[in-house]
């Protein structure tokens, strides 16, 4: 008597999460580039959009980008979307939300230090997107100039410049994310080409 054991593989369909994750970066990242610039004051009200757009959406089209085997939106997609949880955290404590003993123990520089590790996955994941399109290399590059902005104005604070580099930057890399997130959205849906993301730069 002989048995013998079958492996079966099942897949289960999911759509494409990259729109709702691009709309995630894209909300996030243009809520708080308007406070970067001015054109609002505090961080009361950014601190909803980086959780609920900049985490929850992008936490989400992480999980469902592995299930696509897409190892580069998970990745991103869920790198970013802890980033900005982490970011909200940090200013709720700074702010006191979690009481006057964690605010008064801040030391900014700490933040700077995440932001310089920030940078490093974020030239680490501009090389990859180079595999992707041209639209999406130049969010991971805006992304890079974003982080250098915001570790030499976090750790050595002075300098107008990487305010401003990090403020423009971000505001760029809202206005691309819309456009990105429209390509991905139409595109699939109509199931032509009616916004080009441009082939990629590398195979």
């Amino acid at each position: 008597m002989s048995s013998s054991s079958d492996s079966q593989k099942i897949q289960v369909v999911v759509a494409d999460p990259s729109a709702l994750g691009l709309f995630g970066l894209a909300m996030v990242t243009l809520v708080a580039a308007s406070q970067k610039l001015a054109w609002t004051t505090g961080l009361s009200f950014v601190i909803p959009w980086a959780i609920f757009l900049g985490t929850a959406a992008q936490l989400m089209a992480c999980i469902y980008d592995f299930k696509h085997n897409n190892l580069f939106g998970a990745t991103v997609f869920g790198a970013y979307g802890l980033f900005w949880i982490s970011v909200a955290s940090s200013w709720m404590i700074k702010m006191g939300v979690f009481g006057p003993a964690l605010a008064g123990a801040v030391d900014v520089k700490q933040l700077g230090f995440a932001f310089v590790g920030y940078l490093i996955f974020s030239i680490i994941g501009t090389v990859a997107a180079l595999r992707t399109t041209k639209v999406l290399f130049v969010i991971m590059f805006l992304i890079d100039l974003l982080f250098l902005g915001l570790s030499v104005d976090t750790l050595a604070p002075g300098g107008h410049w990487a305010h401003a580099l990090a403020a423009y930057s971000e505001f760029s890399i809202s206005m691309l994310s819309f456009y990105a997130c429209g390509a991905n959205f139409l595109n699939k849906w109509f199931g032509r080409t009616i916004l080009p993301m441009g082939a990629a730069l590398a195979k």
